[in-house]
């Protein structure tokens, strides 16, 4: 930038601050932080002008003053340099340096409480995870679930900027791109949902449907079904027939009730060790997809992925919320919701059995993770590409060791 398109922006700057425009604050904080105003040619006086416009309009909230202290600093530094230096002016901005210094200092202190100091390791609840994946869902789908949503909710450098800013006035301006800060990258519960949890995914494309047409090339599985009832089809010479007896039943293809799930080729290639019993008439990249799709099941309308994700945990201090990933609907999905308090699964006495031999397992509950998903309403064909979260696993505490209390009952010391 020259000093002549400098100064050209530094007085349309102005103007908007003069018109109170919601974008002054963005772009004037960006032009602040992104050059040197002096290297530029600005003056003293308007850099103080600029340094004091820009700390004046920063939002009254204490996590944005650590920028607006910057910003009142400097005008303090250069202040001497102006013609508007005066004591009774100084006095006030040093008032006010010390006014926004206590108050980041509240802010600070009142952050720090609620961090308590790092637990023992051995201390710590241990969610242990047992599954014939390992390395695939222990450390690349987490990776993975990582980069998918720093990608997909990842703030602009713009709307970082926006978010520091505020005004009692606002202009309706819904394509000004320098005051867009309402994403849903900047709540921080949305992306602690997000990044705070452990994630299962599929190592390859899954297409759920109404419908038999273009079905994923690598395995497909058939249900018939409804709430209270489910049952495996085959489809044989143009007739849909039960899985089990090769009964050829009178099921139009267009039946609502239909569910034919299919699965791609393997996408992702960096599996680690994979111990799931495969097919061997095919290569793995098709014996994987079809070994998981060929162990799934129906629950009702709901279709059960089964990952053989095993979870061990102290029931006593914890329990483990399932549920659908936060943004499987964008792809036509639901997912079911459960928590995990205890051992309970009516699995077959041979997943039972070897759960009891080895000395970790003592007083841990464990169960099963798996995916159960269904179509959304009015949607007949979903698909979840590869490496995209499906489910999330989430630990939280035992019912048994908190309960909610009225803060009014609280202050009376009735809690």
């Amino acid at each position: 930038m020259t000093p002549q398109e400098a100064r050209a922006h530094y007085n349309y700057l102005l103007t908007l601050c003069i018109r109170k425009e919601e974008a002054f604050g963005p772009l004037a904080f960006t032009f602040i932080k992104d050059h040197d105003l002096g290297q530029l040619g600005l003056t003293p006086e308007e850099q103080f002008n600029l340094f004091m416009a820009t700390a004046d309009v920063f939002a009254a909230e204490p996590k944005r003053y650590t920028h607006k202290l910057d910003c009142l600093n400097k005008a303090q530094q250069i202040l001497r340099q102006t013609q508007f230096d005066d004591p009774g002016l100084a006095r006030h901005l040093s008032q006010d340096i010390h006014k926004t210094s206590a108050e980041l200092d509240l802010y600070n202190e009142a952050m720090r409480t609620q961090r308590s100091a790092p637990a023992a390791s051995q201390d710590r609840t241990r969610m242990i995870i047992e599954t014939d994946l390992p390395d695939y869902f222990l450390r690349v789908a987490q990776q993975r679930a990582s980069t998918y949503y720093q990608n997909k909710f990842k703030l602009t450098k713009d709307s970082k900027a926006a978010q520091h800013f505020t005004t009692p006035t606002r202009k309706f301006d819904p394509d000004n791109q320098v005051v867009q800060k309402e994403f849903a990258g900047a709540c921080a519960p949305f992306m602690s949902a997000r990044t705070g949890g452990f994630h299962l995914m599929l190592p390859f494309d899954l297409k759920v449907s109404r419908r038999p047409d273009d079905p994923l090339e690598a395995a497909m599985r058939i249900w018939y079904a409804k709430m209270g009832y489910s049952f495996p089809l085959r489809y044989d010479m143009g007739k849909l027939c039960s899985y089990y007896d090769d009964q050829v039943l009178d099921i139009p293809l267009d039946d609502p009730n239909l569910l034919f799930v299919s699965a791609s080729p393997l996408k992702e290639q960096d599996l680690g060790t994979v111990t799931r019993p495969l097919p061997d008439d095919v290569p793995r990249d098709i014996g994987l997809p079809r070994a998981m799709l060929d162990g799934s099941h129906a629950l009702g309308p709901f279709l059960q992925l089964v990952c053989n994700v095993k979870v061990w945990f102290d029931a006593e201090a914890v329990s483990v919320l399932i549920q659908g990933a936060p943004d499987l609907h964008e792809y036509g999905l639901q997912g079911g919701t459960g928590l995990l308090t205890r051992t309970y699964a009516t699995d077959k006495v041979q997943a039972y059995a070897p759960s009891s031999g080895r000395h970790w397992q003592q007083g841990l509950s464990f169960n099963f993770v798996n995916m159960h998903l269904q179509l959304a309403p009015g949607t007949d064909s979903a698909f979840v590409p590869f490496n995209t979260p499906i489910f999330s696993v989430y630990p939280v505490l035992n019912s048994k060791l908190y309960r909610f209390d009225d803060a009014r009952n609280v202050e009376k010391g009735q809690g």
